[in-house]
């Protein structure tokens, strides 16, 4: 079977990380705003290391203006998600860029960017779900503005919150005031760790913030005991082979351990993170997942059932993707392996 005809689940894409760089570049026109500096010759994104990444994310972010900005951003990421065969997709979103953290304005742009994903489930059958994120080198009193905006907005289609940013600024127990809230709302609750932080960062995540999903989190392999609690507490890691591989955090994709964690019972699945600055799909994914790794499709449909068992969605929605990949039998038993 084709990797191009797979059902592809994604739990693990920062919304603005993944706007197309001709998008970015159209709005700027149209805006008149200069981002001189953010893109190379040939058109791409332009980073030196992971903290220029975020500086350069964040400049790109600056022409994203108004709710309706924030819709064609929508529109233009789910129909390059489609294309890829991603049939569910989980996005992060601020409201630190959407609205300046007021709760008024946030549900303004909530609102355009939900009807957005409605227009493209119903031309391209992609179902989005959205994972309010505060930023950590933000700081942890705007995280809490953040927080409030996902509690007050919480529901069916606003389904989690996380911590993203730069790991090397503040705790993970900074931010408890944040989840606590969040959880209280019910929000499901993930935050990125074990991407440069090391394996304590998963550790700290869990025991301080209580979530049930790691981003990223491949670090963990470097410490076998925490390898073991992840795989027998059934937390899942959000991983993104492509953009670790890019930014460095492993030299080359044999080297990377997302196989490794898989044979020593973590559940694992697999994203593309942002996808236009690491130069990546969800398909590249698994072409070299295949090509490295050798696995096959029932090894696809192992990680996006992983996937679809840690989705941050309501049964109605879970029992739909569900029916997607059933279209996909399982080629070879647990036997077979």
């Amino acid at each position: 079977m084709s990797l191009k005809d797979l059902p592809k689940l994604e739990l693990h894409l920062h919304l603005e990380g993944a706007a197309p760089p001709a998008f970015i570049r159209g709005l700027a026109k149209e805006k008149s705003v200069d981002l001189t500096g953010v893109f190379k010759e040939d058109g791409s994104y332009a980073y030196r290391d992971f903290v220029h990444f975020l500086s350069v994310y964040e400049a790109a972010t600056s022409v994203l203006k108004t709710p309706d900005d924030y819709a064609r951003l929508v529109s233009a990421v789910l129909e390059e998600s489609a294309a890829q065969g991603v049939v569910y997709c989980e996005t992060f979103l601020s409201p630190d860029f959407c609205g300046g953290s007021d709760v008024g304005a946030w549900r303004e742009y909530l609102h355009a960017m939900q009807e957005a994903a409605d227009r493209a489930e119903a031309r391209d059958g992609i179902i989005l779900r959205g994972i309010v994120t505060c930023i950590r080198h933000f700081g942890p009193d705007k995280a809490r503005a953040s927080a409030l905006c996902a509690a007050e907005t919480a529901g069916d289609w606003l389904t989690g919150f996380g911590i993203a940013g730069d790991e090397g600024k503040g705790k993970p127990g900074d931010f408890a005031w944040s989840f606590d809230l969040a959880r209280e709302a019910g929000l499901r609750l993930t935050a990125h760790a074990g991407e440069w932080g090391g394996p304590q960062s998963v550790r700290d995540a869990l025991r301080d913030l209580g979530v049930e999903r790691i981003g990223h989190g491949v670090r963990a392999i470097e410490d076998p005991a925490l390898v073991d609690e992840l795989a027998e507490a059934g937390v899942t890691l959000e991983v993104c082979p492509g953009s670790n591989v890019v930014l460095g955090v492993y030299p080359d994709w044999s080297s990377h351990p997302i196989q490794r964690l898989r044979e020593r019972g973590v559940k694992v699945t697999v994203s593309t993170d942002d996808p236009p600055f690491f130069h990546t799909t969800m398909r590249h994914e698994y072409e070299q997942l295949e090509r490295v790794f050798g696995w096959e499709t029932a090894d696809f449909l192992e990680i996006s059932r992983n996937a679809l068992d840690a989705a941050f969605c309501d049964g109605n929605t879970r029992e739909r993707v569900a029916d997607r990949l059933k279209d996909h039998p399982n080629e070879r038993t647990s036997d077979d392996r």
